[in-house]
């Protein structure tokens, strides 16, 4: 059987690690406007279990994900392959 690398991206919320086309800070202007485009276009998914969103993750597919985790913190998984680095995050707030 094979196996898939996946992002743990917060709140056991995971994604194929090869649809992810890059991740962005959550406050720049570029963001906010994906962000926003991918509301009304029915692409966007919340994946911050209610709390701030720090990054966010676009996909392949077109759809924009949501996470509460800083990405240094995603990048720092992505590069280890360990999905509990940074899970203290996931607590704060």
């Amino acid at each position: 059987m094979a196996s898939f690398p996946v992002l743990n991206i917060g709140f056991s919320n995971v994604v194929f690690v090869s649809k992810i086309l890059t991740i962005l800070q959550a406050d720049g202007a570029g963001a906010k406007r994906l962000r926003s485009e991918a509301k009304t276009s029915s692409k966007l998914v919340d994946a911050t279990g209610g709390r701030k969103t720090r990054s966010i993750l676009v996909l392949e597919t077109g759809h924009i994900l949501l996470s509460a985790i800083r990405p240094e913190s995603l990048h720092k998984r992505l590069e280890s392959g360990d999905n509990s680095i940074g899970l203290e995050e996931e607590d704060e707030e």
